[in-house]
């Protein structure tokens, strides 16, 4: 977990040193990063679990200036769900001392969209395509409160519990400030279309997430050099 979080770190480093040479005429370079609202379907009795994320994205402008391509990754992005009613760990000593505790579920994936973009005139945007996602932690955390204000918790592993693929849809609204030169807002919905457990004895689960995003474009906007004069 660690060593995956230093990467998505140093990608996002990466990308801001390198903003101003990934924006040219026709692609639009920035970073995508805010909060994100997630579910599992199918898990059963659980709640939506707070999470924030963080990427990078191109908008690739087409023939027609109200049409683009959105794309990136997000390499931070923990999807999963919390207050999931805890099971036995195969140990009398933990499942007694969580018994009265619940379960926060955390999926990390790296993900991927690719959404068709159209832009009016007025600055709203809508936007809407598929999302992939690879997975590169899936964790169980038991939690149990001791003596009203200390929590007590466990880490469990569950990777392979989980396909390292998912795929669904993604649809969004958003607005472009500053006359349309300046930050992205946007309200975007994933709706997963596979059943991400790899048991397939267990009812199917799928992730769902609703995420509040500011995308802010790096080194766009700058007036292009002038040629040297011959």
């Amino acid at each position: 977990m660690l060593t995956s979080s230093l990467k998505s770190n140093g990608q996002v480093i990466i990308s801001l040193l390198l903003g101003d040479k990934l924006n040219t005429g026709k692609i639009e370079f920035g970073l995508d990063g805010g909060l994100m609202l997630s579910t599992i379907d199918g898990v059963g009795e659980s709640n939506s679990k707070r999470a924030f994320n963080l990427g990078f994205y191109f908008d690739i402008k087409l023939k027609n200036p109200s049409w683009r391509v959105y794309t990136g990754v997000m390499v931070k992005s923990t999807l999963g769900a919390e207050d999931i009613p805890v099971y036995s760990l195969d140990n009398p000593d933990l499942d007694n001392a969580f018994s009265e505790g619940s379960v926060k579920r955390k999926l990390g994936y790296f993900t991927v969209p690719v959404m068709m973009k159209y832009k009016f005139e007025n600055n709203f945007f809508v936007e809407a395509g598929p999302m992939f996602g690879l997975m590169n932690s899936s964790t169980d955390e038991f939690i149990a409160t001791v003596k009203k204000k200390d929590d007590l918790l466990y880490k469990l592993k569950i990777k392979d519990r989980y396909h390292p693929l998912d795929a669904g849809l993604m649809a969004g609204v958003g607005y472009r400030l500053l006359g349309g030169n300046g930050m992205n807002l946007t309200v975007c919905y994933y709706y997963g279309l596979v059943d991400i457990t790899v048991d397939d004895s267990t009812p199917n689960q799928y992730n769902r997430s609703l995420y509040l995003m500011v995308g802010i474009p790096i080194g766009a906007g700058k007036k292009p050099e002038k040629e040297p004069k011959k």
